[in-house]
């Protein structure tokens, strides 16, 4: 039962409890950006083992998912970015309390809460915290703040593809130039198993939702 006589918390109290939030949602993003590389060492070890089968198709298949990857890792690096920027306002903020008395609106806090919103796993989190800060006076209340998102054309994710391919098989395929058809019958080694592409695929599919 909700208690009204509950003492309502001070803004240093306030503070320590979003700060404590952010860090345990850092934590996180951390994980899932150490799983998600490991992910794409794997898939890049792949990617060489079916170059020398000369198998260009499914090279190309899991190029496109190494690229996704890596682009998730680069927006967890932004999100947890913005949650190092909220943190670090609200203890500016802590520390002023002496002299402004209070919480103040800050722009700053406002535009990260919003932006960060649009994550699937910190919207449980970041709702919660930023109807908090709206009761403190730290933010308005939040409006849609769509981020552009326009998807590469075609052209330019083949040619992404392409440079992938180069940089992870030393120039075997991709821009630098397209498996020779002796390759398709280099031999393999026994210690090298057949690859499952679509278990890898399922796997870096899975990571990136």
């Amino acid at each position: 039962m909700f208690n009204i006589f509950a003492k309502k918390p001070t803004p240093e109290e306030l503070v320590r409890k979003w700060s404590s939030s952010i860090r345990t949602q850092q934590r996180g993003l951390d994980r899932q950006a150490s799983t998600l590389k490991q992910e794409e060492k794997k898939a890049e070890r792949t990617i060489k083992q079916l170059a020398k089968r000369g198998d260009t198709a499914s090279c190309k298949i899991l190029a496109k998912e190494l690229i996704q990857c890596r682009r998730q890792r680069t927006r967890i690096a932004t999100n947890k970015a913005q949650l190092n920027s909220i943190s670090m306002e609200l203890n500016y903020q802590v520390s002023k309390l002496k002299v402004v008395g209070s919480l103040q609106k800050s722009t700053q806090v406002m535009k990260s809460v919003n932006r960060l919103m649009s994550v699937p796993q910190l919207q449980r989190t970041l709702g919660e915290m930023s109807r908090e800060m709206m009761k403190a006076g730290v933010i308005d209340e939040m409006t849609e703040d769509m981020m552009d998102g326009l998807d590469e054309d075609e052209e330019e994710e083949e040619d992404e593809v392409e440079r992938v391919l180069a940089q992870v098989t030393d120039g075997l395929l991709g821009e630098i130039g397209q498996v020779p058809v002796a390759v398709s019958h280099v031999e393999v080694s026994e210690a090298e198993s057949e690859p499952d592409l679509e278990d890898m695929q399922n796997r870096l599919s899975a990571l990136r939702s």
